[in-house]
């Protein structure tokens, strides 16, 4: 994709790229400390609304303003226009928005809470996590959400499971104004989680003008890592003073998806033995700056939960990125993307590019879009497919992999980075003995 030129922005808090919505500053719902014992004080006498495990990262997200313009989860009105026209409305201007937020809730508490004002949210150990002032409580036509957001009338995809057995019994959806407690850093990589306001005063210090971000919830391959390196190549090569963010997704996934902290290790460990795009980054570049690659690649994470909803979550991807001051998203091949159950494609490889062109509202961030990388032997590194009509790459399956790291076998150095390979088959033989 063509990298452009980004004109002067005039609000010295804007930063690089303003937050969504039309705003200045990221939304900002966060209980301050000095109110934290009054509005637990509250809490206590309020009805208490229990919030799944995947959910609890929104609440937080509502309340960092990852989410921004949202300052609490959706009333009807805006649910359904964001099902049906993709686009939320701030001050008679329209947003893309592809995915709607609102809370699932049982049909006893729907009725409990159908007058009330407020309500205090609880996690899954009944601490309460924030009060959120009622503004509607409203019937969920699952199948209806499913087939907006999915793209297909069928429900047999991971998507399909969340809601349809996640959510079972959950038939109503609660919107409103959030305040959100403050919560404790995660032990092993909370680190790396940081607020908008966080990541744009780190991009601020770093001086660049234009920050790709790589959304990911895997392990990197080096096919995967090649994406981050070219939209960053891509941005300098225009003449950018440009960085890139190693930005993973740590909120909930499925099952069979590496767990967070097992993949943020091998993410630290790349980044560490200045392993990222050894080989594969380009050689005369990096000597004219003087630098390598991982002089300007950041490591940041993202807790938010995965919905597999390809395209539509793609847009959603480069929302969260643009509230956190990111100026550039890479869209690679079959982004966020999770097949039927029975192994057939729900959307196309490159639907989730193809949508950045149809939005019907304001979206900011660039999307850098990437094809199909692989490693070639003819030269001796990871290159796009496109460029090597005709000539075979090497292959090996993901099947492959697991099977070498199960048995505790080295993984080809020229398919994934021996830290990477290390790290995951002591994580996964761990897990085996169990």
């Amino acid at each position: 994709m063509q990298a452009e030129k980004v004109g002067q922005l005039t609000h010295p808090s804007v930063g690089l790229i303003p937050p969504h919505g039309g705003l200045t500053d990221p939304i900002d719902r966060m209980v301050p400390s000095e109110a934290v014992c009054d509005v637990l004080a509250e809490a206590r006498q309020l009805v208490q609304v229990p919030v799944s495990d995947a959910d609890l990262s929104t609440v937080y997200r509502l309340g960092d303003g990852v989410l921004s313009p949202l300052e609490g989860p959706m009333d009807q009105e805006t649910y359904l226009r964001v099902l049906e026209e993709g686009v939320i409305e701030r001050q008679g201007r329209l947003y893309a928005w592809t995915i709607p937020f609102a809370f699932p809730v049982t049909a006893e508490l729907a009725r409990q809470l159908a007058h009330a004002s407020r309500c205090a949210l609880v996690d899954s150990q009944n601490q309460v996590v924030a009060v959120l002032e009622i503004h509607d409580v409203f019937p969920w036509d699952k199948e209806h959400y499913l087939r907006k957001v999915y793209q297909t009338d069928r429900f047999d995809h991971p998507g399909g499971d969340m809601v349809l057995k996640g959510y079972a019994g959950k038939d109503y959806l609660l919107g409103g104004r959030i305040s959100v407690l403050p919560r404790q850093k995660h032990p092993e990589f909370g680190k790396y989680i940081l607020s908008p306001r966080e990541v744009r005063k780190l991009l601020a210090e770093k001086g660049w003008e234009r920050v790709v971000a790589f959304q990911t919830r895997n392990p990197l391959h080096r096919a995967h890592e090649y994406a981050l390196v070219y939209g960053l190549e891509t941005l300098l090569r225009a003449g950018f003073n440009a960085g890139a963010c190693l930005n993973p997704l740590v909120g909930e996934t499925k099952e069979d998806d590496v767990p967070a902290a097992v993949r943020m290790r091998t993410y630290e460990a790349l980044l560490a033995e200045r392993a990222l795009g050894d080989g594969d980054a380009d050689p005369e570049l990096w000597a004219q700056l003087g630098q390598s690659l991982t002089d300007r690649v950041i490591l940041v994470g993202l807790d938010i939960k995965m919905f597999y909803a390809g395209p539509k979550e793609a847009v959603m991807h480069a929302i969260y990125r643009q509230n956190l001051g990111f100026t550039d998203i890479i869209i690679g091949r079959k982004h966020a993307d999770a097949p039927y159950h029975d192994g057939t494609p729900i959307w196309g490889d490159f639907d989730a590019q193809e949508i950045f062109k149809n939005l019907r509202g304001e979206l900011l961030i660039r999307p850098l879009c990437v094809g199909y990388a692989a490693y070639y032997p003819s030269i001796g590194r990871v290159d796009l497919m496109e460029n090597h009509p005709g000539e075979q790459p090497l292959q090996i399956s993901g099947k492959e992999i697991r099977k070498a790291l199960l048995e505790g076998r080295p993984v080809d150095p020229r398919i994934m980075r021996p830290s990477t390979a290390r790290i995951l088959a002591e994580a996964m033989r761990g897990r085996s003995a169990q």
